[in-house]
């Protein structure tokens, strides 16, 4: 189990590389540079070109990432050009927000979506099994920020039962982790189902009933059980989405995190705070496909073995 986990581990560090190398391209080859929003009026091309001196950006780009590649594997970030402050205290300041907002959508696609399935399989093809599974292509559809206005004008408009924007107390959090976490419900709910309905009709879960077992424990305890690794695997590879979606949401909501901040540097075209940002939210992805394959490899030991 360790050494898979040890290769496993040392697969990251190409990725990480690569991830470098294309964020750091992207963002270099989009047209525009700082050095615009720093330059006030009346100033002249030797203005400009002095401040492209002082920030390294008049050297070739395979330098200029070769510089910065260095100083942030020893953990240096760089400083943010427009605001003149670490990118590393605006991303440690902003990071909290993001992945609170992140992991309680996380538990909503979770619980409601298993909730669903549940009910969606031991209701199977009636009306119940019907209105579940429509909700859940609902959640699959529709858009984060198109429902995250949608609930804004519902809750915070027209009732007045939560805040729209702000990030105070948890409150603050539940509009835009619902907006962001029905998503992600639908499909842990229709993956849910179908699994549960795989299993439902096998061998054992007969000999189980013929023993007297109650319907809630056969189905909590054992069908549930063995169904669940497909809903552990889809939420590993939800948690991008799940992000990505956060990245949006903070937006629409008014929030502060590491999306608000990333759309502010990107417009401003702010290269160290879009690139640490860019980083931070693909390794954030990567990390939870890594922690999804050690769970799934624990629980079924022949993925371990494609590994030795």
């Amino acid at each position: 189990m360790w050494l898979y986990i040890f290769r496993r581990t040392l697969l990251l560090i190409p990725i990480f590389f690569v991830i470098t190398v294309v964020v750091f391209s992207l963002i270099h080859l989009v047209p525009g540079d700082p050095i615009s929003s720093l330059l006030g009026p009346g100033s002249t091309l030797d203005d400009r070109d002095a401040l492209l001196i002082a920030y390294g950006l008049d050297q070739p780009l395979w330098i200029q990432y070769l510089r910065w590649i260095k100083d942030f594997v020893m953990g240096d970030m760089g400083q943010s050009i427009i605001e003149k402050q670490p990118v590393a205290d605006m991303i440690f300041y902003n990071m909290p927000f993001t992945l609170r907002l992140g992991l309680l959508s996380l538990a909503i696609s979770f619980f409601v979506g298993i909730t669903l399935g549940i009910i969606s399989a031991v209701k199977k093809n009636t009306i119940i099994d019907y209105i579940s599974m429509i909700i859940a292509l609902l959640g699959v559809t529709v858009p984060a920020f198109w429902l995250g206005l949608i609930l804004i004008l519902i809750f915070a408009v027209e009732l007045s039962w939560l805040p729209v924007s702000g990030s105070g107390g948890i409150e603050y959090l539940i509009l835009p982790a619902i907006s962001v976490g029905l998503g992600g419900a639908g499909l842990v709910a229709r993956i849910t189902r179908v699994s549960m309905l795989e299993i439902y009709n096998q061998d054992f879960v007969l000999l189980l009933h013929a023993k007297g077992i109650s319907q809630n424990a056969i189905v909590i305890k054992h069908i549930l059980r063995n169904a669940i690794m497909p809903v552990i695997t889809i939420l590993g590879l939800r948690l991008g989405f799940i992000l990505g979606g956060a990245v949006s949401i903070e937006i629409v909501f008014g929030r502060p995190g590491i999306g608000s901040m990333l759309l502010t540097a990107l417009f401003r075209r702010d290269y160290p705070v879009v690139q640490a940002s860019l980083i931070f939210l693909t390794m954030a992805v990567i990390i939870g496909a890594f922690i999804t394959d050690i769970i799934y490899s624990y629980a079924d030991p022949r993925v371990r073995d494609l590994y030795k």
